[in-house]
């Protein structure tokens, strides 16, 4: 089959034969296909919540919409003076469809209108959507799903597009997306945009393993494992005094809210242009996340327990605190980089991160010893309002000479990843290695918000059993068993269904007194407040858990049965019943009679 069939040919519109219909006729078919052009573009943006998108990539989907739907705008005026018309069958199936890129080609492709006009614009969409259907096979489709699923994203690219070399706009008929002929001119760059927003809603559509319900099957899990992938993020370390970033309490909101600093936006603060501009700003306030003044939380310790056990095949942190490496943790991957080492951001020379340390703790900004050697010294960190501007004319007798930079060249950075610069080359290789031996994947405390990481799961194959522990739900994943509360009560709980011991921790600071974490010695571990389960589902709430209309909706789509229903309609999870005391249940029963 071809991939771009030819339009057929367009007939004078009906009631205005020969040139004086013309007008009348191209502003039909123009209106038609500006409509589905912004209809299955604003789709594709609005689809595309995981997938980055370069301006130019933007640029170019944009160009020409503006004026495909001026033009429509101007030749309606025209119509309107000779006919007033119906609205075309095509716009109002585009509207009812929702915007979806494939059920607006089915619209458009069944909709017959009465004009001969409409017909010519359903003409080109018949023979799209024959092409759609005839293209590829199910069994080609199935493969093709397999590939994405167990492969990855990155794979399937690979093997169909760079192997195979198939049109992108062909490849999209396997999943269901007929573009529009405006969108197939695009620029290949653009065209492999949209196949990776496709690609992408394919794999949060993920089917969750129904196998695994219960927080016993999450135990089992981790027992059986062997090559356990925990992704973590800020939440790990909430408890350790270090706030995450993004919720309502966060590091951005309270930056925000508190003015102190010289910022127009709170992630101007981890911006490489800002930071080459003024880094007095950043060294101001590193001392209030530098790793030095916190301890390892339970969820650390859980890392390296499950490295001890010899079950940990990576951890992908996000974190920069490298609070897992003071755990005791050596198989892991810090995303975005950590305090561990620093860099000159003019010669680019790496030293310990140590030697940085006591210009952080101090507010000085460090300068590199290297490209600053007549000025050893650090620079005070200055974090103050902007400098005053004068107000009135020239001044005669300023100097000429312009004014010396505010800092030496040669400013030490840690080595962090900023907005603005590239993640280091070892996640990619780390992930392409371990997607092929991963058995179990652990999610805690992390949105999954940020790219690339955010996409580290559309690596995994889709066989792998997913379990998130986390304060609040991540709704554009599907996770077999979710755990939503405080991530170290819920590690703690899982310690003890397992029957193990988190490992001591060595205390940094010898002021600081480290917390003492033998579950058996623990008081109220006998008294401990058992998680509820939603409904009948795979979704736990602990002490801590936000869910808020999710959890609603998790508990209307699975209905605890009867017999498990309590005053109030709480439904109440296996592992509290078979806690209690046939007294206590026996009580229940007599406050529900």
């Amino acid at each position: 089959m071809q991939s771009s069939p030819p339009t057929p040919p367009s007939p004078p519109s009906r009631g205005s034969p020969g040139p004086a219909g013309e007008p009348s006729r191209r502003s039909a078919v123009s209106k038609a296909r500006s409509t589905v052009y912004a209809a299955q573009l604003r789709a594709f943006l609005e689809a595309a919540e995981v997938v980055d998108v370069d301006p130019d990539v933007i640029e170019d989907l944009l160009e020409g919409l503006q004026a495909s739907l001026d033009e429509g705008e101007d030749e309606e005026v025209d119509v309107e003076e000779e006919e007033e018309e119906p609205i075309p069958e095509q716009e109002r199936t585009g509207r009812e469809s929702g915007g979806r890129p494939e059920a607006l080609a089915r619209d458009q492709a069944d909709a017959s209108g009465e004009s001969e006009d409409e017909e010519a614009v359903d003409g080109e969409w018949a023979a799209y959507l024959h092409e759609a259907q005839t293209t590829w096979t199910k069994q080609e489709v199935k493969e093709m799903m397999l590939t994405l699923k167990e492969k990855g994203m990155a794979a399937f690219i690979t093997e169909y597009v760079v192997r195979r070399a198939i049109p992108i706009p062909k490849l999209l008929y396997a999943f269901g997306v007929c573009l529009c002929p405006e969108l197939r001119a695009k620029q290949p760059r653009t065209l492999m945009y949209l196949l990776r927003v496709a690609l992408s809603r394919e794999l949060e559509s993920r089917e969750r393993l129904t196998a695994y319900n219960t927080i016993d099957d999450v135990a089992h899990l981790i027992q059986a494992s062997s090559r356990i992938l925990i992704l973590t993020g800020a939440g790990i370390s909430v408890s350790c005094g270090i706030p995450d970033f993004r919720s309502r309490n966060g590091l951005y909101a309270s930056l925000q809210e508190s003015g102190e600093y010289d910022l127009d936006d709170p992630q101007q603060m981890f911006d490489i242009q800002y930071f080459r501009e003024n880094p007095a700003v950043f060294y101001s306030f590193a001392s209030k996340i530098y790793p030095s003044n916190f301890i390892p939380s339970p969820c650390h310790r859980f890392i390296k327990l499950i490295e001890d056990k010899g079950k940990l095949l990576r951890n992908y942190t996000q974190n920069i605190d490298t609070l897992e490496t003071l755990a005791g943790v050596r198989r892991v991957v810090q995303c975005h980089g950590s305090f561990a080492t620093a860099s000159c951001i003019n010669c680019k020379v790496r030293v310990p991160g140590t030697e940085i340390a006591d210009d952080i703790m101090n507010q000085r900004v460090p300068l590199c010893k290297y490209c600053n050697t007549a000025q050893p010294s650090a620079v005070p960190a200055k974090a103050g309002k902007k400098g005053k501007r004068r107000k009135e004319g020239w001044d005669s007798d300023a100097s000429d000479e312009p004014e010396p930079p505010a800092y030496p060249p040669g400013i030490m950075k840690p080595d962090i990843t900023f907005f603005g610069e590239k993640l280091d080359d070892v996640f990619e290789r780390s992930l392409m290695e371990d997607r092929h031996q991963v058995d179990l994947l652990i999610i805690i405390g992390t949105s999954l918000k940020v790219s690339p990481v955010s996409e580290t799961i559309s690596h995994l194959p889709h066989s792998v059993p997913q379990v998130l522990i986390n304060k609040t739900p991540i709704k554009h994943i599907n996770p077999d068993v979710v755990l939503l509360g405080n991530a170290d009560d819920i590690v703690l709980h899982l310690c003890r269904k397992l029957g193990w011991d988190l490992p001591e921790v060595p205390t940094p600071n010898p002021n600081l007194d480290a917390p003492k974490p033998n579950l058996k010695k623990r008081p109220s571990a006998e008294f401990e407040r058992e998680p509820r389960r939603v409904g009948n589902s795979h979704v736990w709430l602990f002490e801590g858990a936000e869910g808020g209309k999710w959890v609603e909706e998790i508990e209307r789509r699975y209905p605890c049965p009867a017999e498990v229903q309590v005053e109030g309609d709480v439904s109440l999870n296996a592992g509290s019943l078979a806690s209690e005391t046939p007294a206590e249940r026996q009580m229940k029963k007599a406050r529900t009679a």
